[in-house]
């Protein structure tokens, strides 16, 4: 395997539950994305980078943004957390948005994360309030996948990680 390195950025701890098992299963070096320094990242031969789904956008991928020129001769990977389920519809549609222009190719894998609405910031969990009290006027039987998964977890705290979600991107990695 080549020499590389993790940066993820986690709000919650679930991206960073996610890097950590990275790291056990590569040996890479893992390091926060707001810790991290193009000049010591470019030195790495293959980049993971891992962040949270928050309103269609990923966490720590405006580094990759910015540094993607330096880094276009590395083996890039990235690693989405959200804590809703995989539904192929969305997560195409969240690729197409987060990985225009420069980062266009760039591989992307979803993992599942966790919910816990006591460590959410005010402002976050305002905003799923609102979102579920948005999403309870629908009919159920027309719930998307994503809406489902938010109206199920209201008010629990629920953790869906699972080292099985990297194996694809493990896989890639090897390749």
């Amino acid at each position: 395997m080549s020499k590389g390195i993790i940066l993820y950025q986690s709000k919650y701890g679930a991206t960073k539950k996610y890097a950590d098992w990275l790291k056990e299963a590569t040996g890479f070096d893992c390091i926060e994305t707001k810790k991290a320094d193009i000049q010591t990242v470019r030195n790495y031969d293959t980049i993971l980078l891992g962040g949270g789904v928050y309103a269609s956008g990923i966490a720590g991928l405006s580094f990759l943004r910015k540094h993607i020129a330096t880094l276009k001769d590395k083996k890039i990977a990235v690693f989405c957390v959200g804590a809703s389920p995989y539904d192929k519809t969305s997560f195409e549609a969240g690729y197409r948005h987060n990985f225009k222009d420069a980062l266009e190719g760039i591989t992307c894998f979803y993992c599942r994360g966790a919910w816990n609405e006591a460590a959410m910031s005010f402002s976050d969990r305002t905003l799923c309030k609102l979102l579920q009290k948005a999403v309870a006027k629908k009919n159920p039987a027309d719930y998307e996948p994503w809406e489902q998964a938010l109206v199920s977890a209201m008010g629990q705290s629920c953790d869906w990680t699972e080292k099985k979600y990297l194996e694809p991107l493990l896989n890639y990695i090897k390749e």
